[in-house]
């Protein structure tokens, strides 16, 4: 049977698992689905059509589920779906997808959720991600597996930001992130690669050097941002990390991608 503290409030029709943990003063609502082994701390709130995955630990204050701050939307039955193994702390918001975003918002894997970081609808957050202190996603943005957002950072909607990439503390984001990029600044521009996070990660000396001369190819002198992705794919395209960088470049973007303060190419 779930550990459920006598003061939590949980609905009947909820799916709690048997080895799940729910603290005092937690509500629960019905349509919320919670994986084995989740631990809920005190004062913990999960509503709307919410599946949180194994081993995953929410802290107090959170809110996980509630209706999207989106004034389009209507009601409607769309989800959240958290992975395995996250921990969310105390005082974060994510919301459920909308309408006009597919109807889901996911996390993947393995993620930390730092103290009033916030998730928005139909953002998609990718495996072993950490977002930090008051770091905040809206709608509709798409995070890769391993990105780490800096405390205060902003990302506006639609925006993409790539594996691998650092978003420094208190940067504003309004356009894409390359994978593996480094960012930094108030209205923030690319500011090289994110070589601590690759070498921390285990990338081959190779590969880090690869992706150094791709970046200075792709964001140099002379041509358009097209033009030189097809130097980089045609000099360097063979390399897994870089050819990662180039199908990220290539998709077609609400946003177009975010550049070093020297880049005037387009």
């Amino acid at each position: 049977m779930p550990v459920i503290h006598p003061s939590a409030v949980v609905d009947s029709s909820a799916t709690v698992a048997e080895t799940a943990s729910i603290g005092p003063f937690c509500l629960i609502g019905p349509n919320v689905t919670l994986g084995e082994n989740v631990r809920l701390h005190s004062h913990v709130v999960v509503e709307g059509r919410t599946s949180i995955g194994d081993g995953t630990e929410i802290f107090p204050f959170a809110s996980i589920g509630h209706a999207p701050q989106d004034l389009k939307y209507k009601g409607e039955p769309s989800q959240l779906v958290i992975g395995s193994n996250c921990k969310i702390r105390e005082h974060v918001t994510m919301n459920p997808g909308t309408e006009g975003g597919g109807m889901l918002t996911s996390v993947g894997d393995n993620c930390l959720f730092m103290a009033s970081s916030h998730v928005a609808h139909d953002c998609k957050v990718g495996n072993n991600v950490i977002m930090a202190n008051n770091a905040t996603l809206a709608g509709h943005v798409e995070i890769g597996d391993f990105a780490i957002i800096g405390g205060l950072a902003a990302i506006q909607q639609f925006v993409r930001v790539g594996p691998h990439a650092m978003i420094g503390g208190m940067s504003g984001i309004v356009n894409d992130v390359i994978p593996y990029g480094l960012v930094a600044g108030a209205h923030a521009s690319l500011s090289g690669l994110n070589l601590v996070g690759l070498r921390r990660r285990g990338f081959a000396r190779e590969e880090i050097h690869a992706l150094r001369q791709a970046y200075e190819v792709l964001f140099g002198e002379g041509g358009t941002i097209a033009e030189r992705l097809d130097q980089v794919e045609a000099a360097m395209g063979e390399t897994p990390t870089v050819r990662g960088m180039i199908d990220f470049a290539r998709v077609s973007s609400n946003r177009g991608l975010l550049a070093p303060k020297s880049e005037h190419g387009s």
